[in-house]
Formats: C-alpha cells, structure tokens, sequence
C-alpha cells in the first residue's frame, strides 16, 4: 500500500504542474529541444546533469532520471533561470522552467 501511495503522491505532482505546447516555449527553448533529440553538443558545460528535484516539484523518481539543460537567455551574462528538464534515458518526459525550479510546466511534445 505504501508504493501505491507513493506512486499517487508522484501522480498528484505531475498533475498539479501545468503544461506547455513546443510553439508557446521560447524560440530558445525549441532550440534546446532540438539539441536534446540530437544529443548534443551542448553550449554549457553543465547541460545534462543530473537534476535532483530537490524542490519536490516534479514527480518523485530515482536519483539519476531527470537531466537539466540551459535554455539561453537573451540578454543574460550567465547561464540564466531558464531550463528544460527532461525525465528518463531516452527523455521520455520534459519540463520547462523559465524560475529557475520556482515552478515547472510538462511540454507537450
């Protein structure tokens, strides 16, 4: 009973994120897309590192299955607050926040 709780807990979270097409992201975001189906190369050293979900945000998951990458922001001399998260190898799930973890929102791919 507690995997099912668990498991419906992790359901609840993932529902409760909202969602994003692929045309409303960024231009830049779509392009972080496109890196990410091709698997690289990535502009930041730290593109594909594991994401901890430390904030609790996105559903609960073993360490390791979610990945961050940097989405460019225009303007910004560092890396920025925006990013796309991606959930398994290969992705099967993508998250993109533009709050630096403060919220997520699924892309709907």
């Amino acid at each position: 009973m507690i995997g099912v709780a668990l498991f419906g807990a992790a359901l609840a979270r993932d529902s409760s994120v909202g969602t994003i097409s692929v045309a409303q992201l960024p231009e830049e975001a779509r392009t972080t897309l496109e890196l990410i189906d091709a698997g690289g190369p990535f502009p930041h050293r730290r593109d594909g590192i594991v994401f901890q979900n430390r904030e609790r945000l996105l559903p609960e998951q073993p360490r390791g299955y979610y990945r961050e990458y940097t989405v460019p922001t225009p303007g910004s001399r560092d890396r920025g607050a925006r990013r796309i998260v991606t959930g398994g190898k290969p992705p099967l799930v993508f998250y993109y926040t533009a709050d630096h973890y403060k919220s997520f929102r699924r892309i709907q791919r």
